[in-house]
């Protein structure tokens, strides 16, 4: 039975993604100043439709603790762990002007590609060095002055629960140049969403939100609490 809902659930995510994706490039033909509005609008739709469909197709619900660490409007540097896919569409249903940090390569895909420059997302060449950062500060003041909700992933790359990883330096960069608290965030979602899987398992996938870090601390002191807030989720998670 997961098979088959894994199956359907698959065929729903694929084709809403390309359904709306598409439809959302038609305004950035015609009008370029509402593309970004129209874009973030659709995008919404989107997650609201593809977790919609995760929880009646194969049973996998979220919880999220912690919301009142998130501020009401205006910037915000929100720093996750990131397991799944899940992860990376969740952040628009929580924040009302998320701008996500992805990886460039991203930016070559059909259809999704667009769609990430219409919204405005953060690109980086992971592969740049000192480049990759001064891009990532560069795009950060934009982000910052447009007001987004700027959410990047420290470990880099989807990590499987219960698996800990060296916590990548953007975050401490953006940290420093933006001035923003580092709002930490802890997530078990790969438990029913796995790296490159087939199989979506029934379940509840938590989202931990906790106390903002301080704004101000030295790149080792933030690096350090950040790990550790991850390792001790990563821990929880392995005892299971």
């Amino acid at each position: 039975m997961s098979f088959v809902r894994s199956t359907l659930f698959n065929l729903w995510f694929y084709g809403i993604t390309a359904v709306l994706a598409l439809w959302g490039l038609v305004p950035g033909w015609l009008s370029r100043s509402s593309t970004p509005d129209w874009a973030m609008r659709l995008a919404r739709l989107w997650a609201r439709l593809v977790i919609g469909g995760l929880r009646v197709i194969c049973g996998t619900r979220w919880e999220v603790t912690g919301l009142q660490h998130l501020p009401k409007d205006g910037p915000a540097l929100i720093a996750s762990m990131h397991q799944s896919a899940f992860d990376t569409m969740v952040w628009i249903l929580l924040v009302p002007r998320a701008c996500y940090v992805l990886k460039r390569e991203l930016l070559a895909l059909p259809v999704f590609g667009p769609m990430c420059r219409l919204t405005g997302m953060i690109a980086v060449d992971r592969g740049a060095g000192a480049a990759a950062i001064r891009s990532l500060l560069k795009e950060s003041d934009r982000a910052l002055a447009e007001q987004r909700q700027m959410v990047i992933f420290p470990e880099g790359t989807r990590v499987a629960p219960g698996q800990h990883v060296e916590l990548q330096p953007g975050i401490a960069a953006m940290a420093a140049r933006t001035h923003l608290p580092v709002i930490p965030v802890t997530t078990d979602s790969g438990l029913c969403w796995g790296r490159r899987a087939f199989r979506k398992r029934p379940g509840v996938i938590h989202v931990t939100i906790g106390a903002p870090i301080p704004p101000g601390l030295k790149r080792p002191e933030l690096m350090e609490r950040l790990d550790a807030l991850f390792a001790a989720a990563t821990a929880e998670v392995a005892r299971r």
